[in-house]
């Protein structure tokens, strides 16, 4: 059984006696797994690129990637500024409408004093209605922050390294730093804390790394209430398919500027999800350069089983569309296509330089 089953099953045990949202379920535990499978691939694929380029040796096993969406050589905070999310003009923040929080899958209704910490990644999803950033503060341990508008929405979301149930009990959303086991053990821990920053606005913080809550605190002390962000990327998707909505914007700066990560949840109906997935890495080429089709007048290549459509000709780029959900056949009515797929990628527009955010659509 795997992460996410155990995650599944776990929740269904946990309420077997109440109604269950089985899509909401579905939805934020495959876009959890996703995401983690997503940074574990291309942390480690850029891991492996630069130790054939550089000669790195000794780097090897599970560990890898040593901080989560961290290469071991790049935890310290890079030379050059990290990217931040540009402000969405004219959108409240969540102090001046929580309402709005986790709506909107490409705004983040509050931002982070980059004075105090520097954002990691990003992200939105607008099925479960929370909103994420990861930090890192002064050097130290990896904090992610979620926000929701609603209460009972946070604590159905699982904490990161905790299967669900969340790791931690809300309680009153009090401020009080809990120390919570790490998944899989009951000898190593992490740190969990839930408080509410004003009325409509539910918050947490947690660290899997590190015993120290000044990291949390100080995460807390940096964010900022009365501004909004776009969920930025050097990819930004324009046409939709029909009937299709994003559901689901993610971004991974962590290793910026020789990795950056993005991914999309592009939905229709209650049971069809098409994924999108961007991946820039400095130090690693092209892996195929012949096309089957040609999308937008770019050279593309859909996959031997038809379910993935990836642009080509991207320098250290790929743009790749996963439309083969569900797994057992891509049948149903309304799923998602390779036509989709191709008016996706046509649509979509990219950085010509992703290492300058400025320049990202």
């Amino acid at each position: 059984m795997t992460d996410l089953d155990q995650r599944i099953a776990s929740v269904l045990r946990e309420h077997a006696e109440g109604e269950i949202d089985s899509h909401r379920l579905l939805s934020a535990s495959r876009a959890r797994g996703r995401r983690r499978q997503l940074r574990r691939r291309a942390a480690t694929g850029m891991a492996l690129a630069l130790v054939g380029v550089l000669g790195f040796v000794g780097v090897t096993g599970p560990d890898l990637t040593g901080l989560p969406g961290r290469l071991p050589w790049t935890a310290a905070t890079p030379p050059v500024a990290a990217p931040v999310p540009p402000r969405a003009d004219g959108v409240p923040g969540a102090a001046a409408d929580p309402a709005r929080i986790g709506t909107d899958p490409q705004v983040l209704h509050f931002g982070v004093d980059t004075g105090r910490a520097r954002y990691l990644g990003w992200e939105v999803n607008a099925v479960v209605g929370v909103e994420t950033v990861r930090l890192d503060v002064a050097g130290g341990p990896v904090v992610t922050v979620e926000v929701a508008r609603s209460a009972e929405v946070l604590k159905g979301t699982p904490v990161e390294f905790r299967p669900t149930p969340p790791g931690g009990r809300p309680g009153a959303f009090d401020g009080t730093v809990q120390r919570v086991a790490l998944e899989g053990t009951t000898e190593r821990f992490g740190l969990v804390v839930w408080w509410s920053p004003g009325a409509g606005r539910y918050a947490r913080a947690s660290s899997s790394q590190g015993q120290d809550p000044a990291a949390l605190t100080q995460a807390m002390a940096a964010l900022r209430w009365d501004e909004a962000r776009r969920c930025a990327s050097p990819l930004r998707l324009g046409a939709l398919p029909a009937g299709a909505e994003i559901g689901w914007c993610s971004v991974d700066v962590a290793s910026y500027p020789g990795l950056i990560t993005a991914q999309f949840t592009i939905r229709r109906g209650a049971d069809q999800s098409m994924w999108v997935s961007y991946r820039y890495a400095s130090q690693v080429a092209a892996t195929r350069t012949e096309g089957n089709r040609t999308v937008g007048g770019r050279p593309a290549y859909l996959s031997p089983k038809g379910t993935t459509l990836e642009l080509l000709g991207l320098p250290r780029t790929r743009v790749v569309a996963d439309f083969g959900w569900p797994p057992e056949g891509n049948t149903r009515p309304g799923a998602f296509t390779e036509q989709d797929a191709g008016v996706l990628l046509a649509g979509a527009r990219l950085a010509e330089d992703p290492t300058r955010p400025q320049t990202w659509p």
